[in-house]
C-alpha cells in the first residue's frame, strides 16, 4: 500500500488543496480505510468508529490487543447523543469546560457503536479534539472517528508525522501532517459511569481541574501498577506502552543525589561499551556525562516536559543509545501524567538515588 502524505500548516490551511486533501481523507475513512491525523495531544490513527471492519483494521495496523478500547472522536456536541445511551449532567459540565480539548469521557454506549470499537465493553470513550485539521476531518468522515495513537503498539506515541510514517507507512492510506502536537501526551480519561467520576488515565486536564467542575473526583488505582488482570475500560491501563528500544530506568530522589546516581550508572554503562542517554531538565542537563543528554524542559513548567517526552524517546531510538536514565518528576498536576508515561515506558523500573 502506498501511503499519501499531505502537509497542512497555517499558510495553506484554507487553500483549495488542503480542503481537497481533507475531503479525500474523509472519503477514505467512509470507505473503510485508515487515515493518520494530527490532534493537540498526539497523532491519531483514524478509522470509521461505526464500522466494525475499520476498527479491526486499526488493531491490525498497530498490532494492538483487541480488548484495548478505542476512543471515538466527534466534532459536534449534538453528535454525542447518537453514540451514548444517555448524557449525564457531569458530561455536560465537563464538555462546557474542556471541549474541544484533551479530555476523554467514558459513558454507556448506544447500540450504534460496535463492540469492535469498544473492546467488547458496554461503555464508549469519547472526546472532541482541539485541532482544526482533526475537526475538519471528522466532519468530512461523517462525524465519528475511532482513533488510538498512530504508532505501533508499545512504542512512544507520535507527536510528529515523521514518526507516524516510520511506524505505519505502507499500512495506512493517508497521513495528514499538521506539525508537532502542542501538548504531546494523550488525553485525560475520566469514567462517568460510576457514582464518583474516576480518572483512568492522567493527562493535561488534571484532577484539580476536574474537581473544580465536578467536586469529588477519584483516581483509579490501576493507573500506575503494571499487570492488572482486569479488562481495561480505557486505553493504556493494561498493556505496556510508550517504550523506547533502549532499557529505560527512572532515578528518584533529591536533585543532587539523582545527578550523582545517574552519572555513576552512566560511567558503568560506558565502561561496558554501552551508549548512554539521559533525560534531564534545563537546569541539570549540563551536569551529566552521558553520550547524549536531552533537555526535557522546565520543572516550573512541566507542560514543557509533557510536550517533549515522546520526541526525546524517539530521538534516542534514532541515535541508537543502549541505556537511558531519566530524572523523575512530581506526581501532581500534569507531572502525574508525565510520570505515568515514564513508568510505563520504563516497565516500572525505578531506582532510588539515596542520600545526596
Amino acid at each position: 500500500m502506498n501511503t499519501e502524505l499531505f502537509e497542512i500548516n497555517d499558510e495553506n490551511r484554507n487553500t483549495d488543496a488542503s480542503k481537497e486533501a481533507i475531503e479525500r481523507a474523509g472519503k477514505i475513512l467512509q470507505g473503510g480505510g485508515l487515515v493518520a491525523f494530527p490532534t493537540e495531544t498526539v497523532y491519531g490513527l483514524g478509522g470509521d468508529a461505526l464500522n466494525p471492519e475499520s476498527s479491526r483494521k486499526i488493531y491490525a495496523a498497530k498490532g494492538r490487543p483487541s480488548d484495548n478500547p478505542l476512543i471515538v472522536h466527534i466534532c459536534r456536541w449534538e453528535d454525542l447523543s447518537q453514540i451514548v445511551k444517555e448524557i449525564p449532567e457531569t458530561a455536560k459540565r465537563l464538555a462546557d469546560a474542556f471541549w474541544p480539548g484533551p479530555l476523554t469521557m467514558i459513558l454507556e454506549k448506544s447500540d450504534k457503536v460496535p463492540g469492535e470499537t469498544t473492546g467488547g465493553l458496554s461503555t464508549v470513550a469519547v472526546r472532541m479534539p482541539d485541532d482544526q485539521t482533526a475537526l475538519a476531518l471528522i466532519r468530512a468522515a461523517g462525524g465519528f472517528i475511532a482513533a488510538p495513537s498512530a504508532n505501533v503498539s508499545g512504542r512512544p506515541s507520535p507527536t510528529l508525522a515523521k514518526y507516524v510514517q516510520e511506524d505505519l507507512g505502507g499500512k495506512v492510506e493517508m497521513i495528514l501532517d499538521g506539525g508537532q502536537a502542542c501538548i504531546g501526551l494523550e488525553s485525560t480519561i475520566v469514567d462517568l459511569t460510576d457514582k464518583v467520576p474516576t480518572i483512568l488515565r492522567p493527562g493535561y486536564i488534571t484532577k484539580e481541574m476536574l474537581s473544580e467542575i465536578l467536586g469529588e473526583v477519584e483516581t483509579d488505582r490501576a493507573i500506575l501498577p503494571e499487570g492488572s488482570s482486569q479488562t481495561p475500560k480505557a486505553p493504556g491501563m493494561k498493556y505496556r506502552h510508550y517504550a523506547p528500544k533502549a532499557e529505560l530506568t527512572i532515578i528518584a530522589g533529591e536533585e543532587k543525589a539523582v545527578i550523582r546516581k545517574i552519572n555513576e550508572l552512566v560511567a558503568e554503562a560506558e565502561k561496558k561499551g554501552l551508549r548512554s542517554g539521559v533525560i534531564a531538565t534545563e537546569t541539570t542537563m549540563a551536569r551529566y556525562n552521558a553520550s547524549l543528554v536531552k533537555n526535557a524542559g522546565s520543572r516550573e513548567k512541566e507542560e514543557t516536559v509533557a510536550k517533549e517526552l515522546y520526541r526525546i524517546l524517539r530521538e534516542f531510538d534514532e541515535e541508537e543509545v543502549d541505556v537511558i536514565y531519566s530524572e523523575s518528576f512530581a506526581e501532581s498536576g500534569i507531572g502525574q501524567a508525565v510520570m505515568n508515561r515514564l513508568l510505563k515506558a520504563a516497565g516500572h523500573r525505578v531506582e532510588e538515588a539515596g542520600e545526596p
